[in-house]
C-alpha cells in the first residue's frame, strides 16, 4: 500500500527525473502575486483512488503529498516523445543508469518498455488485431533480436536495420512494439506527444486508428497535437467506427495569470481552438492572394 512518505520521496524524484529544473523543484511553479504553491490533483476512474500532492515556488526538492491512493495502479503509464526511440534503445538504459545523460527519465521509462519481452497467452488475439493492421502498414514485423537491436522484418525478407527505416515509420514500429509486450493493454495509460510529427497524412490516419484501437481495448489515451488533420480525422472514427469510445478536448492558451484551459466533449466547443483558428486564418490569406493575382492579371 502506498504510504505519504515514500510517494513524497518517488514524486519528487520523478519530477526531478522528467523535468530536469538546474536549481530546485520550485522552478516548475509559475509565479503569481500573492501564490507560491502549485497543487496537483489526480483522480482515477475507481472512486477513492486519487493522488493530490503540493510544492512551493521555494521548495528546493520537498512534495506534500495531501492524498493517497488505497492501492497501486496495475499498469505503469506509457510516454512517446515527439522522437522514435527504437535506434536510441541499444545500451541507452545501462548508459542512462550509469551516467549522467541530458535526456529526461521518461525517455528511460519508455525504453524499458520497449525491451519487455512479447506478452504470450490470452491476449494474443487481442494483441495481434491491434497489430495486425500497424504491421500491414510497415510492411513487416518489430523484432529485438539477441544483439539488443530493433529490426524491421519485413513480409518474405531479411532483417532491416531500425536507422534504414524511415522515422515516421520507426514511431508506428514503437507503437506495435509496446501494443506486443502488453504494455498498451487494458488498464494502462498512454501519453503521445505530438503522434504526427515526420508522418504523412496516409501514416496519420492509421495512427488515429491505431490509437482509438488502443482505447477500446481499455487503455486511457492523452494525445497532445498541432494538427487538425489528426484530429479532424479521431473526430470522424469517434462518429463512426469508435462510437463507444468516451473522450475529452482540452484547449491551452497563455495568459497573463498563466495559461487559460477550456475543455468539452466537443471539439466545437473549445474555444479557443488556436490550431483550427490558423488554418482558417491561412486559408484567408491563400484566398486573398489568389484573388489578389486574378484581379491582376497575373
Amino acid at each position: 500500500m502506498p504510504t505519504k512518505t515514500l510517494l513524497q520521496t518517488r514524486i519528487a524524484e520523478k519530477l526531478f527525473g522528467v523535468f530536469r529544473p538546474e536549481e530546485r523543484l520550485g522552478r516548475l511553479v509559475h509565479r503569481q502575486r500573492g501564490r507560491n504553491n502549485c497543487e496537483v490533483d489526480m483522480g482515477f476512474s475507481q472512486p477513492g483512488e486519487c493522488l493530490a500532492f503540493q510544492f512551493s515556488s521555494l521548495a528546493q526538492s520537498e512534495v506534500v503529498v495531501k492524498r493517497v491512493p488505497s492501492k497501486w495502479q496495475d499498469k505503469p503509464p506509457v510516454f512517446l516523445p515527439t522522437r522514435e526511440l527504437l535506434t536510441l534503445y541499444p545500451g541507452f538504459v545501462e548508459l542512462y543508469e550509469t551516467r549522467y545523460l541530458e535526456f529526461d527519465e521518461a525517455w528511460r521509462d519508455t525504453c524499458l518498455l520497449l525491451g519487455a519481452p512479447a506478452l504470450r497467452g490470452p491476449r494474443q488475439a487481442t494483441i495481434a488485431r491491434l497489430m495486425e493492421p500497424l504491421e500491414q502498414q510497415l510492411g513487416g514485423q518489430v523484432v529485438l533480436d539477441t544483439n539488443g537491436r530493433f529490426y524491421l522484418r519485413p513480409f518474405n525478407a531479411g532483417n532491416m536495420e531500425m536507422p534504414l527505416v524511415a522515422e515516421g515509420w520507426r514511431k508506428l514500429a514503437m507503437l506495435v512494439r509496446l501494443i506486443s509486450t502488453g504494455s498498451l493493454l487494458d488498464k494502462g495509460c498512454l501519453f503521445w506527444d505530438e503522434p504526427e510529427a515526420n508522418l504523412n497524412p496516409r501514416l496519420i490516419r492509421e495512427v488515429a486508428r491505431a490509437t482509438l484501437g488502443i482505447c477500446k481495448a481499455g487503455v486511457q489515451v492523452f494525445v497532445a497535437t498541432h494538427s487538425l488533420f489528426l484530429l479532424r480525422e479521431l473526430e470522424i472514427l469517434l462518429k463512426h467506427e469508435f462510437a463507444t469510445v468516451e473522450q475529452k478536448y482540452f484547449g491551452l492558451k497563455r495568459s497573463d495569470d498563466g495559461v487559460d484551459v477550456s475543455q468539452a466533449d466537443e471539439i466545437e466547443d473549445i474555444d479557443p481552438l488556436l490550431l483550427l483558428d490558423e488554418d482558417l486564418e491561412q486559408s484567408d490569406r491563400f484566398m486573398n492572394q489568389f484573388m489578389s493575382s486574378e484581379e491582376s492579371g497575373e
